[in-house]
C-alpha cells in the first residue's frame, strides 16, 4: 500500500543523492537518453557539485535502434566534462515481438554492418571492443549485461559501489514492487535500495516522482533533456505514455508506429533492419488488436486448447519448440500441485480474474501468451531464463541452415 510522505520530492531526491555520496566512494547512472534518467544524471551532476564528486561515472547501453534526438542528446552530455561515460555499443540480444520468425535480434551484429541504423557514435568513451570486457560474448542478453556490468565496475574500483537507476514507482507495478519488496536485501535498510552482491546496490533516488514531476523540474532548473518528448507532445502522445525503450519488445512495441512519424528516416531503416517492424507498427497502435493488447476472439468452433494447438503447429518449428516446452513444464507442474488448491484438470478456461492474478491454469492462458508471441512465457509465470535463451539461439540457427 502506498503511503504519502508529504515531502517535495526535488529536495527528498537530493537528500538521496547527498546519501548514496557521502557512502559510496564509487557510483555511476544508468542513463537511456530518456526523460527520468536525464532528470536523475543532471541532479546528480548539481549534487555532486556541491561535494567536489565530479566527474561522474555514466553507464550509457546503446541498443542501436533509437531515435535521432535520444543520441543527439546522449552527445550533448557525454560532451559535458561533468560525467566519465561508458558508452556501450556491443551485440547484445534483443526481444523483436513483432515477428516469430525473428523473435530475437542483436544490436550492433558485426554480420550485420552492412545494415546498421546508423553508424558506431565516434566519442571517445565508446566501447565496441568484443574484447573490452571479460565476461561479455556476442548475443548476451540486456539484463545479464547489466548485472555483469556492475560485478565488473566494482571489481575495477575495488570498492563498495551504487548503480542509480531511474524507475518510478508509478510507472508499473513491477517497479512499484522494486521498491516495495519485503524480501530484498538493501542498503542499511534504505527501501530505496537492492542489495546486488556483497558491494554492489542499485538506488533509485526518484522512486517517488510523477510524470508531472519530471517536466516541472527540467522547466525549473533548465534542465537539458530529449527532444524527441516535443515531437511525441505535438504527435498527441499522453505524458505518461512518452516512454524511450528498444523498440520491439513486449510492452514497447506499442509505441512502434511513433517512429513512422516522428522520425520517417529511421523508420525506413528500422523496416530493413528488422525482421516484423512494419506488421508491428500497423497493428499494435489499434487497441484491442492481438498484438498490443490481449484481447482476441476465438475462431468459431474452436476450443481455446484446441487453438492453441493450431497456433503451435502454425509457427516456425524452432519457436514452436521453445513453447511446447514451456507449456509442457506449465502443465505438468499444475497437474503435479493444483490438487492443493482444488484443481484437479487443466480446465479450458476460468475465472478471468483468477487468471489475470496467475493463481490458476487454462487453455486460455497458454492461448494467450501464443498471441502475444509473448516469447519469455511470463503469461505463464516464466522467467528470463539463460539457459532457455542460448537453446533457443541454437535452434534458430539450425533452422536458417535448413530454410
Amino acid at each position: 500500500m502506498k503511503r504519502a510522505l508529504n515531502v517535495n520530492v526535488n529536495l527528498a531526491a537530493r537528500e538521496r543523492m547527498r546519501l548514496i555520496l557521502c557512502n559510496f566512494s564509487h557510483f555511476y547512472i544508468s542513463f537511456s537518453g530518456g526523460k527520468d534518467s536525464g532528470v536523475l544524471l543532471n541532479l546528480a551532476i548539481e549534487e555532486a557539485r556541491r561535494l567536489g564528486r565530479l566527474p561522474i561515472d555514466v553507464l550509457i547501453v546503446d541498443l542501436e535502434a533509437q531515435y535521432h534526438h535520444t543520441i543527439d542528446y546522449i552527445y550533448r552530455m557525454v560532451e559535458r566534462n561533468e560525467i566519465n561515460p561508458y558508452w556501450i555499443c556491443l551485440p547484445l540480444s534483443l526481444r523483436n515481438v513483432a515477428s516469430q520468425f525473428q523473435p530475437k535480434w542483436i544490436c550492433w551484429n558485426p554480420d550485420d554492418e552492412n545494415r546498421w541504423l546508423r553508424p558506431l557514435p565516434t566519442h571517445y568513451s565508446v566501447i565496441s571492443d568484443l574484447n573490452f570486457f571479460p565476461f561479455f560474448k556476442i548475443g548476451m542478453e540486456f539484463e545479464e549485461f547489466i548485472t555483469e556490468f556492475s560485478l565488473w565496475y566494482q571489481n575495477l574500483k575495488k570498492a563498495r559501489c551504487a548503480c542509480l537507476v531511474a524507475i518510478r514507482a508509478d510507472e508499473s507495478l513491477n517497479r512499484y514492487r522494486t521498491i516495495k519488496n519485503e524480501k530484498k536485501s538493501t542498503f542499511y535498510g534504505i527501501k530505496w535500495t537492492t542489495r546486488l552482491s556483497e558491494n554492489v546496490y542499485n538506488a533509485y533516488p526518484i522512486y517517488d516522482w510523477h510524470v508531472n514531476d519530471i517536466w516541472a523540474a527540467n522547466g525549473k532548473f533548465g534542465w537539458d533533456y530529449n527532444l524527441i518528448y516535443d515531437l511525441m507532445n505535438l504527435a498527441g502522445v499522453n505524458l505518461s505514455q512518452q516512454r524511450l525503450c528498444q523498440p520491439f519488445g513486449d510492452s514497447q512495441r506499442k509505441g512502434l508506429w511513433l517512429y513512422q512519424i516522428l522520425e520517417p528516416q529511421t523508420w525506413q531503416k528500422l523496416v530493413e533492419r528488422v525482421e516484423g517492424v512494419n506488421f508491428g507498427a500497423r497493428y499494435s497502435k489499434k487497441q484491442g488488436h492481438i498484438v498490443g493488447y490481449y484481447r482476441f476472439n476465438l475462431p468459431e468452433g474452436y476450443t481455446y486448447k484446441k487453438y492453441s494447438k493450431y497456433l503451435l503447429n502454425s509457427m516456425p518449428p524452432h519457436l514452436s519448440e521453445h513453447y511446447r516446452s514451456r507449456i509442457f513444464k506449465f502443465l505438468l507442474w499444475w497437474r503435479k500441485n493444483g490438487k492443493k488448491i482444488g484443481v484437479l484438470s487443466i480446465p479450458d478456461s476460468a475465472d478471468k480474474k483468477l487468471e489475470a492474478q496467475k493463481t490458476i491454469p487454462s487453455w486460455r492462458r497458454i492461448c494467450k501468451v501464443l498471441i502475444k508471441n509473448d516469447y519469455w512465457c511470463t503469461g505463464l509465470s516464466f522467467s528470463q531464463n539463460k539457459k532457455i535463451t542460448n537453446h533457443y539461439i541454437q535452434l534458430y540457427n539450425d533452422y536458417i541452415l535448413v530454410r
